[in-house]
């Protein structure tokens, strides 16, 4: 079992990424913007305290998210290849959260795999999957909150996943297939 965290800011290619890993390996997904739409969509208690934080380019309260991915991942049973978390963790706090989740459960991160996108790109690539996905999130003004949310919240996470010592780099910038083979490279010496 590989459970992976894919990181990288808003933009970086972590569902794009995430798609091919799932066709390859056989990996179970969990992103937390995915559920967190689907929860708004379905006008549920959660997709209204969600979306208030959302709007606003604030990051979702950490028991909220650790009760929802709990829940998501157990649905995927005992047996599976592994789980890729798209999304989360985005603070220490949650980092810790999911290892003692995770830890519960006799299973543990195998690979934390960051995407590094310079972010005049992250830009490019934000609002023109805002142009053509309608995502009411992707314009400019929320995309500079939800990077500035990023750096100042989420990037402490590099260090605490190197300190794990399952922290992988990757160049985000590039042939899709060429970062995918990179990421290929570190699961399967993992």
């Amino acid at each position: 079992m590989k459970n992976i965290v894919i990181f990288g800011a808003p933009g970086s290619g972590k569902g794009t990424q995430s798609d091919k890993m799932i066709e390859k390996y056989g990996f179970g997904h969990i992103s937390t913007g995915d559920v967190l739409r689907s929860e708004i969509q379905n006008g549920t208690e959660l997709g209204k305290t969600a979306k208030q934080f959302i709007d606003q380019g604030q990051l979702i309260p950490d028991e909220l998210m650790i009760d929802i991915l709990a829940s998501v991942y157990d649905k995927f049973g005992a047996d599976h290849q592994g789980v890729i978390f798209d999304g989360f963790p985005r603070t220490i706090p949650q980092a810790e959260a999911l290892k003692k989740m995770l830890a519960e459960r006799g299973h543990h991160v195998a690979a934390m795999i960051e995407l590094d996108v310079p972010e005049d790109e992250l830009m490019k690539r934000l609002l023109l999957r805002g142009q053509m996905s309608g995502r009411s999130d992707d314009n400019e003004e929320t995309i500079k909150k939800r990077l500035g949310v990023y750096h100042s919240q989420t990037q402490p996470l590099i260090e605490w996943y190197k300190q794990e010592g399952i922290h992988h780099h990757i160049d985000g910038l590039g042939e899709l297939d060429r970062i995918f083979a990179d990421i290929s490279a570190v699961i399967d010496n993992i």
